[in-house]
């Protein structure tokens, strides 16, 4: 897909359209982060740092869950 950098404001955009949008399920004001790989530039819905700090705590709280529903019923 070929994509145009447009002038927005005194900034730089790209439009994306409708059919790229739906494929990534995200729609106008949500978020898109960004990486950079060795093939270039990656768009994503979500942020793959926060998802695997969120992995990490759930880990941590399957492993200690006695521990936890005991300190939430102090």
């Amino acid at each position: 897909m070929k994509l145009k950098i447009t002038a927005i404001g005194n900034s730089a955009g790209v439009i994306l359209p409708k059919e790229l949008l739906a494929r990534l399920r995200v729609e106008k004001g949500d978020e898109l982060f960004v990486a950079e790989t060795p093939d270039g530039i990656k768009l994503m819905p979500h942020d793959p740092v926060f998802a695997a700090q969120m992995e990490v705590a759930e880990r941590v709280m399957r492993k200690n869950r006695d521990l936890l529903r005991r300190l939430a019923d102090s």
